[in-house]
């Protein structure tokens, strides 16, 4: 049976020591941690960091599935140094997840600036995912790109693309249907990107771009059956993660609309 797990996101600004109890004790039995240029996480973490890390976890009963990697300080869509700094954050990313026991990462790649034109964003993407492959490849670690509203890659069919030129089994696709579904129909993400698909989050939207909000899962506009019934023909077996936060449902219910999910 899938496991079902939330991501650090859903608690912002928790340090580790309050979100991981919080999560075992809610029922959850994986967690995404968030690695931070400053914090309890960081990839500087020396050995010992990593071992009361890993302890913390081990005493609240979770597993460390996934690092979502906001530690990076520049942009893989940049250009020049800025996309060269990026590139050594996503692989210094990579390692903390191995050292941590995460079979995968989660990386947004920035966004779109009026000097920073749409082409140029698209090679420099791909370039740097090329280049932080080798790394992920030799550690067996998964990065799933996350969509997310930055104006970049609002499509399914380009992200899709995107991937193939990117041409790695490691970089692929962050699932979260609660993103697209401001603009779109998540479970056609899934169908397009189906083999791609490394990570999934759960959240629900009610709403459209002009006018909308975060809700409980099961009373926004996501079509979970139709979600499920395409994650199961792409044939994902991995975690689905909560990020709801919260204060839109009690950290124990959402394990239980999970639960409820996984039925439809």
């Amino acid at each position: 049976m899938q496991k079902i797990g939330i991501t650090q996101c859903a608690m912002w600004g928790s340090t580790l020591a309050d979100f991981l109890p919080a999560a075992g004790k809610a029922g959850y039995e994986v967690v995404e941690v968030m690695s931070k240029a400053e914090g309890d996480l960081t990839t500087s973490l020396d050995a010992a960091g990593i071992a009361k890390v890993k302890e913390q976890a081990k005493a609240a009963g979770v597993g460390i599935d996934s690092v979502a990697m906001l530690h990076l300080t520049q942009a893989p869509i940049d250009s020049g140094k800025a996309r060269d700094k990026a590139v050594e954050e996503i692989k210094a990313g990579l390692r903390l997840a191995s050292a941590l026991g995460a079979p995968r990462t989660l990386l947004t790649l920035g966004r779109l600036r009026p000097d920073l034109y749409y082409e140029d964003a698209y090679r420099n993407g791909i370039a740097a995912l090329r280049q932080a492959a080798s790394t992920a490849e030799e550690l067996g670690i998964d990065v799933g790109i996350e969509f997310v509203w930055t104006g970049f890659l609002f499509s399914p069919l380009e992200t899709r693309r995107f991937l193939e030129e990117v041409g790695s089994p490691r970089i692929g696709f962050y699932f979260d249907p609660g993103n697209m579904a401001v603009f779109q129909y998540p479970q056609h993400w899934v169908r397009a990107l189906a083999k791609h698909i490394k990570g999934v989050h759960f959240k629900d939207w009610k709403g459209n771009a002009l006018k909308g909000e975060w809700t409980r899962l099961l009373e926004g506009g996501v079509d979970f059956p139709a979600v499920m019934k395409e994650l199961r023909a792409a044939g994902w077996d991995g975690p689905l993660i909560s990020e709801v936060e919260p204060n839109l449902a009690p950290l124990d219910k959402t394990v239980q609309d999970i639960r409820k999910i996984m039925t439809l």
